[in-house]
């Protein structure tokens, strides 16, 4: 994809990334994205591991998102079932 893409911002903010921008970065859903401002332009990109002092809620959430897409099935279920049990010993009933 040589030529630019134009795309519009919706009422949030948001924009979506072509799939074939998506494919060229190995962007996939799941994965933690940087977003920063380099000389007055938005910069975004793809980051395995989150810099350290980042301790808000939704990045540690996403670093544990991709954590566990490394681990195998077996791994992710023992985890799954340890997160479950600690939400119901902290009384959450949205389980």
């Amino acid at each position: 994809m040589k030529k630019p893409v134009y795309k519009l911002l919706d009422e949030k903010g948001r924009v979506l990334i072509p799939l074939e921008m998506r494919q060229k970065a190995e962007i996939e859903k799941g994965d933690i994205l940087k977003v920063s401002i380099n000389s007055g332009k938005i910069v975004i990109s793809k980051v395995d591991i989150l810099e350290v002092g980042k301790q808000d809620a939704e990045a540690v959430e996403a670093y544990v998102h991709a954590a566990v897409k490394t681990m195998s099935y077996e791994k992710q279920v023992a985890l799954a079932a340890r997160i479950l049990k600690l939400a119901q010993q902290e009384g959450g009933t949205d389980c």
